[in-house]
């Protein structure tokens, strides 16, 4: 019978994971897979799908634990040091090595350095102390006796497993089968990773990331060649995939544009039963059913396909919430369950009141917490995936958390990758990225995090114990000196030690070939200047302020002056890609983006580091470093950038200290 075509938009995810399981059910699709037998050498990781018997026992002869001699217990008795007993060889006393079979009559084993020989070659042994039947004996099945269960079905299977199969007389093992899946990759605006890429061209990796999935969840995954946007040939790749597969993955086209085929090829070809899952990341899911008439049977067979939304994230979640778990139940083992903890959430998060969202997080432990920090929440930032150590569920109809909310993290990482995490959060540079790199490489494997916040979001985090390290360039007006008077602000009652990580140039970012002839920051008056800007509270941004004020400009009289990124390559990549024709920032930034620069100063940009994490397993690593003669050589290899004063230190304590 073919399941009901529901057809609902937006279903709550529980409706769905409900409907899908009942679907399954009905159509034959939610039965663990057959077994088939594989050579063991083949084996590791895979599901048994019958119990495994012993064959034989193991052992499965009566065998020598040592070297020595293998004798009768009861010959021994009576035997002390002074009264010493002599068994005549080989007579009542027969030489075994470790693992012999036992002579028959003999039940103990009297380990060579144990005994004394007499005679050449020796004729006897003499026997200075008693021993027990069995004794350095493995006695036939001590391991496994032929017949007992080795192994239950529904097993995943180890390298010991492995092994104790073999032990006990087996080549091969009945596994389960790997679910087949195909992953369909559909849009004409797709093109292969690695092409020359032109405007309106978009990298298609999704496929590559969902086979991956499937075969971490220990499936066959078959990637398909990418299919234009045109329904018939969309029609005939499923369709030719459901004949020999037990799941199709639909990549693209699933929410409700025109150019989206794949709830129309679904219903030509079989069921759609849900259009729409009420998740975020993941609104568009579709989840359906093929039908498929063999010559063979009379009964028509039905694969299941699941219609997997285009942005990367949602892409990779959409596995995660539906794909795992049925692959997990068809292998015969319970769907992942990643390890979780309970973190203090940084800041307060909005979200949807009718969905169901995934939140990424990063975490750290700092001080006596751990903490989650909430990553961008874009479906299509596929790093913001990379970056994340875990997941928060925010559950529908609680509209978010606030900030010191303590939420659950179910872990990407492991909890030693947490307890090893520095983090750092505050103003953007280059640098850190080159620190994570080679703290990686380091005997000490820290894990280095960061936050892209501003230097004044860098020093707020200090002051609510939310990161270790903060990167900060705040200009001081008066003096022309930086970061000392903000540290006192903003932390007040803490001991600081600001340490110098690198001195760079700032300057205006402008367009390769400098096409509307800009100067400097008097030209952001003209009407046919666009800036981009750095984020509110960015060092960056307060020495634009700054140098804006010593020539009279102010910012509404800027075009673009509230157009904000968070990053130096985020504001060159807006350079470059002509939704704005200069904005300030380090020509590290226009040099990794072939920009050209019009250098106005240079600055110093320090770690705020507490007095309390200095001398921690964290913050040692992050020191050393810093007086590394490769990695200083590495930084000043970065155009714009200085190293010569690393390391230099300066304590801020207290005015009541």
């Amino acid at each position: 019978m073919d399941p009901p075509s529901v057809y609902l938009e937006d279903i709550p995810l529980d409706e769905a994971r409900s409907l899908w399981q009942d679907t399954l059910n009905s159509i034959g699709r939610s039965e663990q897979l057959q077994g088939e037998g594989v050579p063991l050498h083949e084996a590791i990781g895979r599901i048994t799908a019958e119990p495994v018997w012993a064959k034989l026992s193991s052992p499965h002869y009566h065998a020598a634990a040592m070297d020595g001699y293998a004798v009768s217990a009861s010959d021994t008795d009576g035997s002390t040091e002074t009264s010493p007993i002599l068994l005549p060889v080989p007579q009542d006393a027969t030489y075994v090595d470790t693992g012999n079979p036992m002579p028959d009559l003999a039940n103990a084993v009297i380990p060579i350095e144990d005994v004394q020989e007499t005679g050449n070659p020796p004729y006897a042994i003499e026997i200075r102390s008693s021993t027990s039947p069995w004794r350095h004996v493995r006695a036939m099945g001590e391991d496994m006796v032929a017949t007992e269960l080795v192994l239950p079905a529904n097993h995943t299977l180890r390298a010991v497993d492995l092994g104790a199969i073999a032990g006990c007389g087996h080549s091969q093992v009945i596994v389960r089968r790997r679910p087949t899946v195909a992953v369909i990759p559909t849009g004409t605006e797709l093109v292969p990773p690695g092409s020359a890429v032109q405007p309106g061209d978009i990298l298609e990796y999704n496929s590559l990331m969902l086979a991956a999935q499937v075969e971490q969840w220990g499936g066959l995954p078959t990637r398909w060649p990418i299919v234009p946007d045109q329904q018939q040939a969309i029609t005939e790749a499923v369709y030719e995939a459901a004949k020999n597969h037990d799941l199709i993955l639909l990549n693209a086209g699933s929410s409700r544009g025109s150019q989206d085929f794949s709830a129309a090829v679904i219903k030509e070809l079989g069921t759609v039963l849900v259009h729409g899952v009420a998740v975020r990341p993941g609104h568009p899911v579709i989840l359906g059913t093929i039908k498929m008439h063999s010559p063979a049977s009379q009964e028509p067979a039905f694969t299941p396909i699941i219609g997997v939304p285009g942005y990367p994230v949602s892409a990779a979640l959409t596995g995660e919430i539906f794909v795992e778990p049925l692959l997990s139940h068809w292998l015969g083992r319970r769907p992942a369950q990643p390890p979780t903890l309970q973190a203090t959430l940084t800041r307060k998060v909005l979200s949807p009141a009718g969905d169901d969202e995934f939140m990424r997080v990063s975490v750290a432990n700092v001080g006596k917490r751990t903490i989650a920090t909430p990553q961008s929440r874009g479906a299509g930032i596929i790093s913001s995936m990379v970056r994340a150590d875990g997941i928060v569920q925010i559950p529908r109809f609680s509209e978010g958390f606030p900030a010191g909310h303590t939420v659950t993290v179910h872990l990407y990482r492991s909890q030693q990758d947490i307890e090893n995490t520095l983090l750092a959060i505050g103003s953007h540079d280059l640098t850190l990225d080159l620190l994570g790199q080679y703290l990686a490489l380091s005997p000490h494997r820290v894990r280095f995090a960061s936050s892209n916040a501003g230097s004044i979001g860098g020093l707020i985090a200090l002051r609510r114990k939310e990161c270790h390290v903060a990167g900060i360039h705040l200009l001081e007006p008066e003096t022309g000196d930086y970061n000392t008077s903000y540290v006192r602000k903003y932390l007040p009652r803490q001991p600081i030690r600001l340490v110098t990580l690198v001195h760079r140039e700032q300057g205006l970012i402008i367009a390769n070939g400098n096409p509307k002839r800009l100067s400097g920051l008097t030209d952001l008056a003209r009407k046919d200047v666009r800036l981009v800007n750095r984020q509110r509270g960015a060092g960056t941004r307060l020495l634009l302020d700054y140098e804006l004020n010593k020539i009279g400009l102010t910012p509404h009289n800027i075009a673009g002056y509230e157009h904000q990124e968070y990053t130096h390559l985020a504001l060159a990549a807006a350079v470059s890609s002509g939704i704005a024709d200069c904005g300030l920032g380090i020509r590290a930034a226009a040099s990794a983006l072939d920009l050209d620069f019009l250098p106005m100063s240079t600055e110093r940009y320090d770690l705020a580091i507490p007095q309390e994490y200095l001398g921690s397993q964290l913050l040692d690593p992050l020191i050393q470093l810093m007086v590394n003669s490769k990695f200083r050589h590495a930084v000043n290899s970065i155009p714009g950038y200085c190293a010569d004063q690393m390391g230099e230190a300066l304590d801020v304590l207290p005015s009541n200290l």
